[in-house]
């Protein structure tokens, strides 16, 4: 479990999160919406030690990871897998390379170890064959799952994902969606999903945290959102739904 505690932070006269407060549950996919802008990224950033809040706290199972020390920190952050919104590989290593990057970071593993480590985590998204081929020779949902792949490889009990569907077709995000949920219930993780894709939120969310300028204006439980009697959610959703058949309109 994630808990984070009256979190704000602000950058010059500008205030990006006003005492936020919310919890993240293990074995269930969190999401993280909002307008861009409004504080999401920013408090994601400080839930994982890149920023730091400028008061308040964030505990992982309970231990205080804003108190910590750089050595302390650096433990809990080999407990976090991410998955970033361009899935961040490295052009120039294989995928198998890519895959054991963490693992020759912080792991003592030999090399033969994370090879295997690697084979297993590749079979898990389905890209057994695929080691030895470069960034560029996959598609683009081949690319998420390898970034996947590398996000688990060190066991996590916390994954992060930043926008998991950007760029991707309708049914590529699903396969997606459903990988991270199987994942998320496999491993028991923390899962925490940053995204603005309406139909993954609709479909692949648990708990949902709705960010409006820099507080958390709605949680609650997938099945109520649309029940939300929210104004700002509402128009939030409105938008992305609105947005979706403009571009659909558009494009027939």
């Amino acid at each position: 479990m994630i808990q984070i505690h009256q979190v704000s932070k602000s950058f010059g006269d500008q205030n990006i999160l006003r005492d936020i407060s919310a919890t993240f549950h293990p074995g269930k996919v969190n999401f993280i919406i909002g307008r861009s802008g409004s504080g999401k990224s920013v408090l994601t950033k400080c839930t994982v030690g890149l920023l730091e809040p400028d008061q308040g706290h964030v505990t992982y199972d309970g231990r205080d990871f804003t108190a910590m020390d750089r050595v302390a920190r650096k433990a809990v952050r080999q407990e976090i897998g991410m998955l970033f919104q361009g899935s961040a590989l490295f052009d120039s290593m294989t995928v198998e390379e890519n895959v054991t990057f963490p693992l020759r970071m912080f792991s003592d593993m030999t090399a033969e170890e994370k090879r295997e480590r690697a084979s297993v985590c590749l079979a898990r998204v389905e890209l057994a064959n695929a080691a030895g081929k470069f960034p560029s020779e996959l598609s683009g949902g081949m690319q998420k799952r390898v970034g996947i792949a590398r996000a688990i490889a060190m066991n996590p009990r916390y994954l992060f994902c930043d926008e998991p569907n950007s760029g991707l077709d309708p049914q590529t995000s699903i396969v997606i969606d459903n990988l991270i949920g199987d994942l998320t219930e496999e491993f028991n993780m923390t899962t925490v999903v940053v995204s603005h894709d309406m139909n993954s939120v609709m479909e692949a969310s648990d708990f949902i945290h709705f960010v409006h300028q820099g507080q958390i204006a709605w949680h609650g439980a997938s099945e109520d959102l649309l029940q939300a009697q929210n104004p700002d959610l509402e128009a939030f959703i409105f938008a992305s739904k609105l947005m979706k058949k403009v571009r659909q309109t558009t494009s027939s």
